[in-house]
């Protein structure tokens, strides 16, 4: 989005740290994947278990503060449709902080605020399918998780597309929440992109949400599946029907 109020203003320290603290963040987001990938193709581990739960939580509240920026964002825009797109007073901070990367592009910094926004909650998606990895039978968790990977996984090359574009030169982003540029700036781009994106996420958010509660109701059976191998399956009672046992899958 292009216009926004507060872009230009001086950078402060607090900007600095929050652009350092977002960035890090969304590093260590994906750093944890990888462990877990790997944790996954080993032997059972207890640890690998409340380390996808502690990915997984995390993943959650970072979508939690992303999604309530677009929130805002639609909100103003009822209120004032023909005004620039705006962001909260603290997603302005971040985006000052990450601009200082290349301050003659000045809405730079919001599309790497965004970027790293959907890639954190990207990785709490697939700690979901990673932490179900090891039980067999369809699970809903992993059904829910793995739409959602599929679905902010498009989103995300959205705006690794935007973000690029942007810092490649572009006068304005180019993605398909831009119609590819063939949007004139103004209240019509405003528009069509806070909305593109609040539909995209809201989306995102109830599937994540969806899938975090079945994976509530089945956690004794992935909790299961990272237990030493002598301890018997979990036996979950089915919503329809007679109960299911839902074995551990990948042991040694």
């Amino acid at each position: 989005m292009t216009g926004m109020p507060g872009m230009e203003s001086t950078v402060s320290t607090a900007d600095t740290l929050g652009a350092v603290f977002i960035i890090a963040w969304a590093v260590a987001m994906w750093a944890a994947v990888a462990v877990l990938a790997v944790g996954n193709r080993r032997s059972v581990r207890p640890w690998v278990y409340k380390f996808a739960v502690a990915l997984i939580g995390i993943g959650v509240v970072g979508q939690v503060g992303h999604f309530q920026e677009h929130v805002a964002q639609a909100a103003y825009w009822i209120a004032h449709p023909y005004d620039p797109a705006w962001m909260t007073p603290w997603g302005n901070s971040f985006s000052r902080g990450l601009g200082q990367i290349d301050p003659s592009k000045p809405s730079l910094g919001m599309e790497i605020l965004h970027l790293a926004g959907n890639f954190i909650f990207l990785a709490g998606l697939v700690g979901i399918v990673q932490i179900t990895h090891r039980v067999t039978g369809e699970l809903k968790s992993r059904k829910w998780a793995r739409m959602g990977v599929w679905m902010q996984g498009i989103h995300g090359l959205e705006h690794i597309v935007l973000t690029a574009s942007i810092a490649l030169g572009a006068s304005r982003a180019i993605g398909l929440s831009t119609w590819f540029g063939a949007i004139e700036p103004g209240p019509a781009l405003v528009t069509y992109r806070v909305w593109w994106h609040f539909v995209a996420n809201a989306v995102g958010t109830v599937i994540l949400g969806i899938s975090v509660y079945h994976l509530w109701k089945e956690k004794r059976a992935v909790k299961a599946s990272f237990a030493p191998v002598e301890e018997a399956p979990a036996v979950l009672p089915a919503e329809d029907g007679p109960a299911r046992t839902l074995e551990p899958a990948g042991r040694p």
